[in-house]
């Protein structure tokens, strides 16, 4: 499953969108929960998931310094 996750920053990748940030965390926490899609009873604690990691990626990339430079989000 994880093996679908592409890499998300410079140079490796020129524009990351936001369903690119949001298909990767979607794909790490289905690897991490075993499901790939939960019960109804464990769907917000999943989603809530996708979302922080999404948002902790985001940040990670934002924050990256490629070769001396910020890289462009």
């Amino acid at each position: 499953m994880c093996r679908s996750i592409k890499t998300l920053r410079e140079p490796y990748t020129e524009h990351v969108s936001d369903a690119d940030v949001r298909a990767a965390a979607l794909q790490y926490v289905r690897k991490i929960s075993g499901f790939r899609a939960p019960a109804s009873h464990n769907a917000a604690a999943f989603e809530h998931a996708v979302a922080t990691i999404a948002a902790a990626t985001q940040d990670l990339l934002d924050q990256l310094e490629v070769r001396g430079q910020r890289a462009a989000s």
